[in-house]
């Protein structure tokens, strides 16, 4: 079980600042990555379903509400893990994608709502949407390649772009034709699904193990996985594993024109399917039937003969499915409906609260240990002082927790009848734990901060964190347990510090070579990694500052715009005037919203800042440069408009705005909302007005809705 839990995680989302929540996605990434490859490569997860659902739900929440800082590894941006060694590996044509979660009837609205908004056809509430309903079992993910109608290959997913080659173990599976039946198929075709265990087959597998004294598995997924994932095909074969068939990759030619057809000739060649399944209708807003679908496959579930934790909606038309396109690793057509997490009752024993890097404080609830969904839960966040008052929660209360939306299990309220005389109110502190600074909490802000900035110990060593962490400047050796050490005893207060640690190591203290625990070889690791991390890009640059609200992702749109850091400080210098043209352009980056703006702005007029800046860089004359910060190199242009900025302005005629800026955007354009200078081509259609009018002063490239559709499909 994988239990490393810090102070991160521990907040409600919408109160996440972006420096604390930058740093938990640094470490969901980490901590997905690690489960992924116990799940993936070595079949024995550490976490239940709900568990690693909760990891996910948690990283998508964070990264919805700052998409700025979705990571390059998020695990929004990939799928599975790496192929295991052992195995060739199999490039897919066409990339293994996963489905987002829905949790909530809310969700599934949501994401209909969505679905309508997305392709202009829908926004017409009388219009039926079609969807085509499934269980969805959990097993190990497989694509097999017929041509001629003949069985050449078998792949897990993996990575989602490469995969294992597990064709001689496929071929072993009853339920997986090597050679298609009737007629229809195209010449190659690509079949995916899910290998899987009866309920009975995994039953009689792990008497059978325990009986020979092999490995007992745990569930039937894992059993399915293990069992396909053999060197020795013969293991594979004396397994009672089995398939069915739920999509399709790479195809030389369209056999289907909906998802229900496409099921019904993959039944016809040959393959089972996961049932029960069924084709809902959806008009105007009423989903009862989709409700109740899933309510029935929820009271079916245990009778079915298989696991399954959810059902499968899809779009059913399949034009409609390739305008909908994808979303970073999942479809915008699809979506997985989760069955309830399980809760539990236990109680509070005590309430501390935590710092965080901006100086949040966090009340976080210390439980009498219980099991949930097979997870010990002994923390519990309760978000903020408003959420105590509002659920009325004491220290000795009963309460009922569930693992859902957080790492961290939420208290969802109060026993109130199982209350003693011995329940003690909690009475939110007036100062820090850590530092003793006052708390303040602005009128109308539901959280708290430490006013102790960098006199608190906390904020302090979380911003070092930051500076040398693995986005950053990458310190390798420079971890959480070190800048700790070495802030405790005064010699690493602030970034430059780390850069002149060699040189006054000895100087007060004893050498490091000579701490407990430190010796020459680790010494000299050190600081040669200091050393290695002394040249920087622009964008890493940028964002180990902690800028607030600024991540990676507006990292590199502030070092693509201003290309040097000289450039950079000198525009972020003039933009303190908010009459300035430096303030405009600013502002007219794609992807910087005012707040965003303000929050840089901030941070450069701040004393301090500008002096760690000058430190780090050398910018003031007294003092030589500690870090060389390299230019920006742009990315080689795919496409025409790679690179370029579109602005859409008026009315759309054939498509949604949504569904437009998607196209540009999958061309690599950036979309903006504002015409400047910069602006490399302007989209007007009907009720354009100020913005169409500026871009022709300008003298800019102003395309009709018709002439760009045009200028995409040859850029296409």
């Amino acid at each position: 079980m994988v239990q490393k839990r810090t102070s991160l995680f521990d907040q409600a989302v919408d109160s996440l600042d972006e420096n604390d929540a930058a740093a938990e996605l640094a470490e969901l990434a980490a901590l997905i990555a690690l489960n992924d490859r116990l799940y993936y490569e070595k079949d024995e997860p550490a976490l239940t379903d709900a568990e690693y659902d909760a990891l996910r739900l948690r990283n998508n929440a964070i990264e919805a509400r700052f998409p700025e800082l979705i990571r390059s590894d998020s695990p929004s941006q990939k799928v599975g893990t790496e192929p295991a060694a052992g195995f060739k590996k199999v490039n897919h044509r066409v990339p293994m994608l996963s489905l987002d979660n829905a949790f909530t009837r809310e969700d599934i609205h949501g994401w209909i709502d969505g679905l309508r908004n997305f392709l202009r056809e829908l926004k017409d509430s009388a219009v039926v949407l079609e969807f085509a309903c499934e269980p969805k079992i959990d097993g190990l993910s497989c694509s097999l390649v017929y041509k001629a109608g003949k069985l050449v290959s078998g792949a897990t997913r993996g990575s989602g772009t490469v995969g294992e080659d597990i064709t001689a173990n496929v071929r072993t599976i009853k339920d997986i034709p090597a050679t298609l039946k009737g007629d229809g198929w195209p010449d190659v075709l690509e079949v995916r699904g899910e290998i899987y265990m009866t309920d009975e087959g995994f039953l009689q597998l792990n008497a059978e193990q325990e009986k020979a004294g092999g490995k007992v598995f745990a569930n039937p997924r894992n059993a399915a996985a293990g069992s396909t994932r053999q060197l020795d095909p013969a293991i594979s074969a004396r397994r009672p594993l089995r398939f069915y068939a739920y999509a399709w990759g790479d195809v030389s030619a369209s056999f289907a024109a909906t998802q229900w057809e496409a099921r019904e000739k993959f039944k016809d060649w040959g393959f089972h399917l996961n049932e029960p399944s069924r084709l809902v209708q959806v008009i105007d807003t009423r989903l009862d039937d989709l409700f109740a679908y899933y309510d029935a496959i929820e009271s079916e579930r245990s009778g079915l003969g298989f696991s399954i934790d959810g059902v499968v909606l899809k779009v059913n038309r399949l034009d409609w499915q390739s305008r909908l396109g994808f979303v970073s690793r999942s479809p915008r057509w699809a979506i997985a409906w989760k069955f309830p997490p399980e809760r539990a009752q236990t109680t509070i024993e005590a309430i501390e609260c935590q710092v965080g890097r901006s100086g949040k404080i966090t009340p976080v609830a210390h439980l009498a240990p219980i099991s949930v969904g097979g997870v010990l839960v002994q923390r519990a966040t309760l978000h903020n002082a408003d959420e105590i008052e509002r659920k009325d929660i004491c220290i000795g209360d009963t309460v009922i927790i569930q693992r859902a939306g957080d790492v961290i299990p939420q208290v969802v309220s109060v026993v109130p009848e199982r209350r003693s005389g011995k329940c003690k109110p909690y009475r939110f502190p007036a100062e820090c734990p850590v530092c003793g600074s006052l708390l303040i909490r602005k009128e109308g802000e539901a959280n708290t901060y430490c006013s102790g900035g960098l006199v608190c110990k906390a904020q302090a060593v979380e911003r070092i964190k930051h500076f040398s962490s693995r986005d950053a400047f990458d310190i390798e050796g420079l971890g959480e347990k070190n800048i700790e050490l070495f802030h405790g005893k005064g010699l690493i207060r602030t970034p430059p510090d780390i850069f002149t640690l060699e040189a006054r190591d000895g100087q007060v203290l004893p050498p490091l070579r000579e701490w407990e625990g430190w010796g020459d070889l680790s010494a000299a690791k050190l600081f040669e990694a200091i050393e290695r991390a002394r040249t920087i890009g622009l964008d890493r640059f940028i964002y180990s500052l902690g800028i607030r609200q600024i991540g990676q992702a507006t990292a590199r749109l502030l070092a693509r715009h201003y290309l040097t850091l000289a450039h950079w400080r000198e525009c972020m210098e003039h933009a303190q005037d908010r009459d300035s043209a430096a303030y405009a352009d600013l502002l007219s980056i794609n992807g910087l919203g005012t707040s965003m703006v303000d929050d840089i702005l901030a941070f450069i007029a701040e004393p301090h800042n500008r002096e760690v800046l000058d430190a780090l860089t050398g910018s003031a004359k007294d003092r030589p440069a500690l870090v060389t910060v390299t230019d920006f190199e742009r990315p080689l242009a795919s496409s025409p408009i790679a690179g370029k900025t579109v602005v859409f302005t008026g009315s759309l005629e054939t498509m949604s705005r949504n569904e437009a800026k998607a196209q540009a955007e999958a061309l690599g354009a950036n979309v903006a909302g504002s015409v400047s200078a910069k602006t490399d081509f302007v989209i007007v259609g009907p009720g354009a007005g100020s913005k169409e009018k500026k871009a022709r002063e300008l003298g800019l490239n102003v395309m009709t809705e018709q002439q760009w559709l045009a200028f995409i499909v040859a850029a296409e």
